[in-house]
């Protein structure tokens, strides 16, 4: 049993965070620190969701680490066509489909994060330490800039330069969303859409839940975790569609807990995943 921070069941609080990266993609949490993280966010369950990329560090679908229950998992940015969303895969298999993907994304990453990171240096004259290996985002130029010589923080880096809109922005390639549905059914125990009030037209992406098992219900937009008329329109779609419904901080720092299923959304989800 899952109890909340204050041992126990109120029915709100959450339970579990299903969303976080690790130093693996473009977060600051490595495996070591995961338990101490969760215990402190109240959760004593999470799933690693590396951008991209299955943690190789965690070398099966759901272990324990020191009290915490870990779920592998990925989230994978596919095109659908009128805009890219990201799907959440839980309880990760290690098979050739999603392998073989996800080495050509991360190619393609690392050719990205290096012209990226070129486009900063020559238009700042300045020199960024940041490693081009695998899982680099767009996180760890900004992070490199704020920590640089150049005239911007960690935000001002997204607005002035890497931003999609950015002198510095480059594209990078993505599956299309069949073939991302196809390899995460393939290697994934649960397979759901990530925050779907973050696309420019959240409703057309909510109508590929009807290829999925479940969505982000539990998410932090601005604080709130899809606690608005947002989420009367979610709820419509978990219903239609019979999805689970998970949800998670989406952390890139060190804090978990700031959003995620409540008991008996996650104990749902639990039982999709064998070993939860």
């Amino acid at each position: 049993m899952i109890r909340d921070r204050n041992g126990e069941f109120d029915g709100e609080t959450p339970v579990a965070d299903l969303h976080l990266h690790t130093t693996a993609s473009d977060g600051t949490l490595t495996v070591p620190e995961l338990p101490a993280a969760a215990r402190d966010g109240g959760v004593a369950a999470i799933a690693v969701t590396d951008h991209d990329r299955v943690h190789p560090d965690l070398d099966a679908p759901v272990t324990t680490l020191d009290g915490v229950t870990v779920v592998r998992g990925i989230e994978l940015r596919v095109d659908a066509g009128d805009q890219r969303v990201d799907l959440l895969g839980y309880g990760v298999e290690d098979v050739p489909a999603i392998r073989d993907l996800t080495e050509r994304i991360q190619r393609d990453r690392k050719e990205r994060g290096r012209r990226i990171v070129d486009r900063v240096e020559s238009r700042l004259d300045v020199s960024l330490d940041v490693e081009l290996g695998e899982g680099i985002g767009r996180p760890n130029v900004a992070r490199a800039v704020a920590e640089s010589d150049a005239p911007f923080d960690y935000q001002g880096a997204f607005d002035h330069l890497i931003g999609s809109d950015g002198p510095c922005y480059v594209a990078r390639w993505v599956p299309d969303f069949e073939a991302g549905v196809a390899a995460l059914r393939d290697s994934c125990a649960v397979v759901g859409l990530a925050h779907p009030f973050r696309y420019p037209d959240p409703e057309s992406a909510l109508e590929l839940t009807s290829e999925l098992d479940a969505v982000e219900r539990f998410y932090p937009y601005g604080g709130a975790s899809a606690e608005r008329e947002d989420g009367e329109l979610l709820d419509e779609y978990v219903e239609r569609n019979e999805l689970l419904a998970t949800g998670g901080t989406d952390a890139h720092e060190k804090t978990l807990g700031v959003a995620g299923p409540p008991r008996a959304e996650f104990e749902a989800f639990a039982a999709c995943v064998p070993g939860v």
